[in-house]
């Protein structure tokens, strides 16, 4: 099976492959962000308005974790399609045994630093006395089941590339599925409050890495586990986190940039008014989670045939991608300009969190339509492994533009001006990705080809 798609890549119809191989990594991710907002839904509703103010100061935190995660995983990914496109399948099976080991031993450092220090950390992140007590409590746990969740999203992103996409869907939903079922029980049924939250989202992810472990133990693919791949190679390692090194700083400026919309929020809000970051963060997030499950079906196309110098394929699959990308986000702005009282409703019967929320809904989804377009660029320019344009436009929104924009609006405009950073910096990244990606183009084009 596995020699077999990676040849429909480099020949089948695009339209059908895109279909084919985004359509499961869209509906895994809009499972997997579904899941988180009615995670939060029930926080919010079983435990109260500072649970969802506590929750939302956790999501620097968790960028961080995914930040590392991402550093191996995606590169990895994006070397692993590489090499079936050149039919290196032993470097591929060598790069999930790297995948694996990498996992382990970055996510269990992650741990043990950032469970040292919880507190100190969460007070910086903007917890005051009220919220913390709830930040704590769920980090503490999703942190102890760090290494799971690293091994796990690390091997089915693999799992995707090796021509099992509707399995690695499966497993996702599988993971969705036992959350939403155990997170109320833990919360309601067994009174344990945030806590349950985080224990349901810890033994979802265990059960699907046992999964997994069974499926890459299959000796009849060609992408197996045995104890020959776990010997770390310096290419290999070099060359995944070099890929891996746009997401990762992308997901660590993220991580910078909720901390100083934390802080912005709690200085000139309070406490509900990061509740209502909280909530605001957890609707945009559903929609550029539709979106990166698109890139993920784009990048074993993508990868594939930029191994085989298949350019115009290349092209063709980012230019249906894009246009995806730019009506889902598109969907997002709707729901934020029309329905935002209604979409916010559904995390709290508060009215002061509802009202703050509601404000910053609209505000922060004016220009995001622009949003789907940028994602899919940063995402494309990755996929062929052009790492220093793939930072340029990842970091372009976060560090060149919304840091210094968090510093100068609040300061004018107070809380408004922390909400209004946001949309400003999606219409520069915007305009910055479609330079670069006009000038590519007309590199590829002259037959301008660089080799990974």
């Amino acid at each position: 099976m596995e020699q077999k798609i990676p040849a429909e890549l480099g020949t089948g119809n695009i339209g059908k492959l895109l279909l084919q191989y985004a359509v499961p990594s869209i509906i895994a991710m809009t499972a997997s962000s579904l899941y988180n907002m009615i995670d939060s839904i029930f926080i919010g509703r079983g435990v109260g308005a500072n649970a969802i103010s506590g929750l939302a100061l956790t999501f620097p935190l968790m960028n961080m974790a995914s930040a590392f995660g991402t550093l191996v995983g995606v590169g990895a990914t994006t070397l692993f399609s590489v090499k079936l496109g050149q039919k290196d399948y032993d470097t591929a099976r060598r790069v999930l045994g790297n995948v694996m080991v990498l996992n382990f031993v970055i996510g269990l450092a992650l741990t043990v630093v950032t469970l040292s220090f919880l507190d100190p950390i969460l007070y910086f992140f903007g917890a005051s006395e009220n919220t913390i007590p709830y930040a704590r409590d769920y980090m503490k746990i999703i942190l102890a089941g760090n290494v799971v969740t690293h091994m796990y999203f690390g091997m089915n992103s693999l799992l995707r590339s090796a021509g099992h996409p509707g399995m690695a869907m499966g497993t996702t939903i599988f993971t969705v599925a036992v959350n939403i079922i155990l997170a109320p029980i833990f919360i309601f049924a067994c009174d344990w409050g945030i806590e349950g939250a985080a224990i349901a989202t810890v033994l979802a992810q265990t059960l699907a890495l046992l999964w997994l472990f069974k499926v890459f133990s299959n000796k009849s693919e060609v992408v197996h586990i045995d104890k020959s791949i776990f010997r770390l190679k310096k290419k290999i390692v070099m060359s995944s986190l070099a890929i891996g090194m746009a997401p990762f700083l992308m997901n660590l400026a993220a991580c910078l940039i909720v901390i100083l919309i934390n802080l912005g929020l709690k200085k000139h809000g309070g406490d509900m008014a990061i509740g209502a970051y909280g909530i605001v963060n957890r609707l945009a997030f559903l929609f550029v989670m539709i979106v990166m499950g698109l890139t993920q079906g784009m990048q074993p196309i993508v990868g594939y045939n930029y191994g085989a110098r298949n350019i115009e394929r290349v092209i063709a699959t980012f230019k249906k991608t894009a246009f995806w990308g730019v009506v889902i986000t598109s969907c997002g702005f709707i729901v934020g300009e029309l329905f935002p009282r209604y979409a916010v409703s559904l995390f709290t019967t508060d009215g002061t969190l509802t009202d703050l929320a509601v404000r910053g809904l609209r505000i922060v989804f004016a220009l995001y339509p622009i949003v789907g377009f940028q994602i899919v660029t940063s995402n494309f320019f990755q996929s062929i492994g052009m790492v220093k344009k793939s930072i340029l436009l990842s970091l372009s929104r976060q560090c060149l533009i919304l840091i210094p924009c968090l510093f100068i609006l609040p300061e004018i405009w107070g809380q408004t001006g922390v909400w209004v950073s946001i949309p400003i910096a999606d219409g520069f990244a915007g305009i910055l990705a479609a330079i670069v990606l006009m000038l590519q183009i007309k590199s590829f084009r002259r037959g301008e080809y660089k080799a990974l």
